[in-house]
């Protein structure tokens, strides 16, 4: 018990970041030890920097200007780093309002279906009629208010944070790839005439990508399992109409590329992160083609 106690006292009395006070870390700036968490953190050469021994230079023989602030990922620090979250988040706000403007024309326009008729649009409609645009709109799509809600709060709850830890171009690319992958499974496995849309997929890539993040920089890892869980007991639960194929996707296509962008060596950090994501992009190809070749 003594011990359980001290262990629960120290997880408790982890420094806060010294630019961010309402949050704690376990990892401090190589040179200065000031505690950084990973907003904060910049690659460097052992370990990380806080962005002011980066600013600057700190005795590392060059000049300010050429040491620019980078996240765990390698991307550039920004100034806001939650802008690409809530473009995603306002985007996908503006198609909901759409949907309920126009109708289920509109949906069943963009929707992911692979070969079927459909109530409002003449003629067999879905992917495998050369409609592949469906793979990405659907991921803008959503069921209805409590749908796009949860997701939305899930998207800025676990968006923002990775969107500050790998930057904005790797960000949107595990975002791209994720959604695409769960989409891809879907078209895959699930009957032609089932319909499927919403960010789900995309947001359970985050959400692998997000664990990764967390071993690699020996975070508590209990928070993001129990919550991974919770996800996908309620993605499996009997009764529940949840393409359960685009969380699977995107989960494992997240782990994948989050792996890549936090793991890839320095030396050939860019090559391995977006050659990953390309090697993702080609396995979507593949399924859908696969799926297609099925159904025509």
């Amino acid at each position: 018990m003594d011990q359980a106690a001290g262990s629960a006292q120290d997880a408790r009395s982890l420094p806060v970041c010294y630019r961010h006070p309402d949050r704690e870390t376990g990892v401090h700036c190589t040179r200065c030890e000031r505690p950084i968490c990973p907003e904060c953190m910049v690659s460097a050469s052992v370990g990380f920097q806080c962005p002011e021994c980066v600013r600057g230079g700190s005795g590392t023989g060059h000049s300010p200007a050429a040491s620019i602030p980078r996240t765990v990922a390698g991307g550039a620090v920004a100034a806001d780093p939650r802008l690409v979250t809530k473009i995603l988040i306002g985007i996908n706000l503006a198609v909901f309002l759409l949907q309920m403007s126009l109708g289920d024309r509109f949906t069943n326009r963009f929707e992911l279906i692979g070969h079927a008729y459909t109530y409002y649009l003449p003629g067999v409609q879905g992917i495998a009629e050369g409609q592949y645009y469906r793979l990405l709109t659907a991921m803008f799509l959503h069921g209805g208010y409590t749908h796009i809600a949860f997701n939305m709060l899930s998207l800025w709850w676990i968006g923002g944070p990775l969107e500050a830890a790998l930057g904005r171009a790797r960000y949107i690319a595990l975002y791209v790839v994720s959604g695409l992958a769960g989409s891809a499974l879907t078209y895959l496995i699930a009957a032609p005439n089932q319909p499927s849309l919403g960010a789900s997929g995309a947001i359970f890539g985050l959400f692998g990508a997000t664990a990764v993040l967390m071993r690699r920089l020996n975070y508590d890892m209990r928070p993001i399992v129990a919550l991974l869980v919770i996800n996908l007991i309620i993605t499996f639960s009997p009764g529940m109409s949840i393409a359960w194929e685009a969380h699977v996707g995107g989960l494992v296509a997240g782990v994948v590329t989050g792996y890549a962008m936090v793991h890839a060596p320095r030396d050939r950090r860019t090559l391995i992160q977006y050659g990953t994501c390309a090697l993702v992009l080609a396995v979507v190809v593949v399924l859908t083609l696969v799926r297609t070749a099925q159904l025509t």
